[in-house]
């Protein structure tokens, strides 16, 4: 009628509208059929408040963390607490959540005999494990965009409340997408240096099948450590080639980022080093002080731009003046940071590898609720967890070639049936869990090392395709083979 009142909206009608765009989305992107299960699974969590308590707590875990931690006034500490440990309460919260969620959402609907109703009607089994495994992974999609926003807000923030000094080392060091270059991989040379020297030996002195290999240990570190080892009053180059970087690097800065270990003790704690960066035949030498650097801890400083050769190999020498020799690690040792992107579009792409992760724990959870109970179901998810997060013990085992440990007085180790039996196993089980851990998002973005598109395209195929494809094929396969009118009977 004309002069009425217009009918007021509430923000929840509002609030429901732009909501429903995404079942809509939903439907129109995987079917009715799997659209629908993905609904049902979105009104089991906000039923059981899963969606709210989580998000509140991924929330709080982002304020009070910062709060309750202090840092030390530095860029890098300040990342340290901010984003090393908020994302990593953050990760923990949702993986535990998932599983959960992945657990229950399947495993009860059999026990209470809700999935019958479900499977009666014009829908396979696999989309109705597929539309919940949808589900999870939506929910999810919305608590990490809610809870990263949060962490990448407050950050912002708080970055502007350091001192002006540590903001420039913030946003030029910590808040970037840095790449990285090494020297080349030396481990042929060093393997068949080891082989040779190996095999001069054993052709002057014969050597028995129990002590062959703790010979074999040391001759090849001691080939290592010529390549590692910068002697007393000597020097040691590294040509490190910068690959393609080297067209879009002129007049952009470089860092240096060194460790090294020692065998000596020194009372200051420090030892002396001397840097040459730069090919002096072209005349571009940046030649440093000497610098006070301690071991067995990262240190990381600035050179000038464009000294590297037009082949974009840049030489390094580093001169030891102390009465005792530097280590640096070839994995470690030495390393050359450069610019390669921002820290948006990089935070996004480690955004990208947790929910990777997510993924594969909502598959493992539907997995094993495919074929058991809740209870059992979760037990099992979460002791493979455990076992994936405590795989530090089967390396040691695998890289020592035993179960039962070296003998650190004669340095050789005992083989035994459970060594032969057990290895190959552990061998395996790690060659699996590394396909997940093989990648540090959280790392990597708090140290200002770049994310890369191929990165994340990998953590995508190890992780969702392959791994998440096996458990997720698995558990179809014995979803669609279980009888589901004895389930209840059966519990």
């Amino acid at each position: 009628m004309p002069g009425a009142a217009p009918v007021p909206v509430s923000l929840w009608s509002k609030l429901a509208s732009c909501l429903g765009v995404f079942p809509l989305l939903a439907r129109w992107i995987f079917g009715q059929r799997i659209a629908a299960v993905m609904g049902l699974t979105w009104k089991a969590a906000l039923r059981f408040r899963l969606f709210l308590v989580i998000a509140v707590l991924l929330l709080a875990s982002v304020v009070g963390l910062p709060v309750l931690i202090e840092d030390d006034g530095t860029a890098r500490g300040f990342t340290q607490i901010l984003l090393t440990y908020t994302l990593s309460v953050i990760t923990a919260l949702l993986g535990l959540s998932t599983l959960w969620l992945a657990c229950g959402t399947l495993a009860r609907d059999i026990e209470e005999c809700q999935i019958q109703v479900l499977a009666v009607k014009p829908i396979a089994r696999w989309q109705i494990w597929l539309g919940k495994w949808l589900g999870i992974m939506t929910l999810n999609a919305a608590l990490l965009a809610i809870s990263g926003a949060s962490v990448y807000a407050l950050l912002l923030y708080r970055a502007k409340q350091l001192p002006l000094e540590q903001q420039a080392v913030l946003h030029n060091e910590v808040l970037v997408a840095r790449a990285s270059a090494r020297e080349r991989n030396y481990d042929r040379e060093i393997e068949q240096e080891a082989q040779r020297i190996l095999q001069e030996t054993l052709k002057r002195t014969p050597v028995t099948s129990l002590d062959l290999p703790l010979l074999k240990r040391q001759i090849l570190e001691q080939v290592k450590a010529q390549f590692q080892i910068v002697a007393p009053g000597a020097y040691r180059p590294w040509q490190i080639d910068l690959g393609f970087a080297r067209r879009y690097l002129r007049d952009q800065p470089l860092f240096l980022r060194v460790k090294f270990n020692t065998a000596n003790y020194n009372p200051s704690g420090t030892f002396g080093a001397l840097w040459q960066v730069g090919n002096p035949d072209t005349g571009r030498v940046w030649r440093s002080e000497l610098m006070s650097l301690a071991p067995e801890t990262f240190h990381e400083f600035e050179i000038p731009p464009n000294l590297f050769d037009e082949n974009g190999v840049l030489t390094i020498l580093v001169a030891n003046p102390n009465d005792t020799a530097l280590l640096f690690p070839l994995d470690e040792g030495m390393e050359v940071l450069y610019r390669e992107g921002g820290f948006g579009l990089n935070y996004v792409r480690g955004l990208g590898i947790i929910f990777c992760w997510m993924a594969l724990l909502a598959a493992l959870g539907l997995a094993s609720a495919s074929f058991l109970s809740f209870p059992v179901a979760a037990f099992v998810s979460l002791s493979l967890l455990t076992m994936a997060l405590s795989s530090g013990t089967m390396a040691t085992a695998v890289s020592e070639g035993t179960l039962t440990g070296i003998n650190h007085e004669t340095g050789a180790s005992a083989s035994t049936l459970a060594d032969t039996l057990l290895l190959p196993v552990f061998q395996g089980v790690l060659t699996v869990i590394n396909l997940a851990k093989d990648f540090s998002p959280i790392d990597a973005l708090s140290t200002g090392r770049s994310i890369t598109w191929g990165q994340l395209a990998r953590a995508v195929g190890q992780i969702v395709l392959l791994l998440g494809g096996i458990l997720g094929g698995a558990g179809i396969l014995i979803f669609n083979r279980r009888e589901l009118a004895t389930a209840q009977g059966n519990q």
